[in-house]
């Protein structure tokens, strides 16, 4: 579902865009972040479907609706 959200050619265009993600600490890192397209993807379909952000089914693009809410903001700052 993510490759037909977000194709290859339109990754392309904007990976280079995106900021680098933040290192992670080295005594407790944490969970590992979700990946950038993911986000974007799940973004994408809350645009299209204009779905609310808790609505985004986890399992359609592998992360929460809030997850690509923050990502969408964080790229916005």
């Amino acid at each position: 579902m993510i490759e037909e959200l977000v194709p290859d050619e339109l990754w392309k265009r904007i990976a280079p865009l995106l900021p680098p993600p933040r290192p992670r600490r080295y005594r407790h890192p944490g969970r590992r972040p979700i990946d950038d397209r993911a986000a974007l993807a799940g973004i994408v379909f809350v645009l299209k479907t204009g779905i609310t952000w808790n609505q985004l089914p986890t399992s359609l693009v592998g992360c929460s609706g809030v997850t690509c809410w923050r990502r969408l903001r964080d790229w916005t700052e």
